[in-house]
């Protein structure tokens, strides 16, 4: 059999990067954030694993309802709440909390009989994607008070700038939250991951770690490991040939890389059918024995080809690391044009998934 990709995810790393996120808001509960499949780690696993935070998150009802069905019985916030009454049914069925981001979700919860909910009331301090403008927050507030469907309100923004540290917007988002807010009760929630890290006075009484719990860096120009965060997936796969080739050899479809000089190209079994990214380009370091290699040429569906002169004894089956444990995974992003977020979410069936606890 011709080995293929696979994601090796540390469930102890995931751990201790939750509590990193603590080490940096101690005075705040933790919303783990493990939306999209747990950004590409596992739903199930993950959240079977963050058995110290204090809540989950996820975007979508099918997630929430997929973690409930599972026996996760943990407390979880629908981050983009409902749309529907069948919708809103159903997360009162699994007992769910809501963020309500707009006026008509409001109008459903007024509709709505049966056990109240608790409510994450978003205001919109600056992102303008989702959330209740600042000057409608306290006539929305009042209405939830008075709705017999919500026996709680939380009060939650979220940053648009946060990983930029140079960047006032955050400061200016703080405020505007804070003042659209200014005589509300509620618990309060502004910081993501950058906020955790990079701004302390966006702490509040939640914190919602999300990158961060899997080992990628939320910041502009500080790495993973200075943050102290462990990266949570490696993602590997096998030599599968190993080629003598001649200076002006060309590598690949379109001819896009020349061989400078004779040398050798090893043959890696991963491609972006397997979701690693097409357009990283040549130059991208991967790791064979603990040497950093470099790819060539364009990515295949199946196979990309690495650059052998720096790891010379390398054969058919060695291992190769694409990401993770020693190969932080913004040095790929950055060499793709996108962000680790993307390449987490991005992989396949095609790969193989193995969790580790030690």
């Amino acid at each position: 059999m011709i080995p293929g990709p696979r994601a090796t995810i540390d469930l102890q790393a995931l751990t201790h990067n939750l509590q990193i996120s603590r080490k940096h808001t101690p005075h705040s509960k933790q919303l783990a954030v493990i939306k999209a499949n747990a950004y590409g780690h596992g739903l199930l696993q993950v959240a079977e694993a963050l058995k110290d935070a204090d809540a989950l998150a996820v975007a979508r009802l099918p997630e929430a309802i997929q973690l409930r069905e599972s026996g996760i019985d943990k407390t979880i916030v629908l981050l983009e709440g409902v749309i529907t009454k069948d919708e809103l049914k159903q997360a009162q069925e699994y007992e769910l909390e809501l963020v309500v981001h707009h006026q008509d979700q409001l109008a459903l919860l007024e509709q709505l009989t049966g056990e109240a909910l608790i409510i994450w009331l978003k205001v919109d301090s600056g992102m303008h994607r989702l959330g209740i403008l600042p000057e409608d927050t306290k006539h929305i507030y009042a209405r939830l008070d008075k709705c017999q469907s919500v026996k709680q309100i939380r009060l939650m923004t979220h940053l648009a700038n946060a990983d930029d540290r140079n960047d006032s917007y955050t400061d200016r988002q703080c405020d505007q939250f804070k003042q659209a807010i200014a005589g509300l009760n509620g618990e309060t929630s502004i910081a993501n991951s950058a906020g955790i890290v990079g701004w302390p006075d966006s702490h509040a009484d939640w914190a919602r770690p999300g990158i961060m719990l899997y080992g990628a860096s939320p910041l502009m120009g500080v790495t993973a490991n200075e943050l102290e965060l462990k990266p949570v997936m490696t993602l590997t796969s096998n030599l599968i040939a190993v080629n003598a080739y001649r200076k002006g050899d060309a590598i690949g479809y379109g001819s896009s890389w020349i061989c400078p000089e004779d040398m050798q190209v090893g043959v890696v079994a991963i491609g972006y059918g397997d979701g690693y990214p097409r357009h990283a380009q040549s130059g991208t370091p991967v790791l064979i024995k603990d040497q950093k290699c470099e790819t060539v040429g364009r990515v295949s569906m199946d196979m990309l080809c690495v650059d052998l002169r720096h790891c010379p004894a390398a054969k058919v089956g060695d291992a190769v690391t694409l990401w993770g444990k020693d190969l932080p995974v913004e040095d790929i992003s950055n060499k793709a044009g996108t962000i680790s977020y993307e390449l987490f979410c991005r992989l396949t069936s095609r790969v193989e998934f193995v969790y580790q606890d030690s």
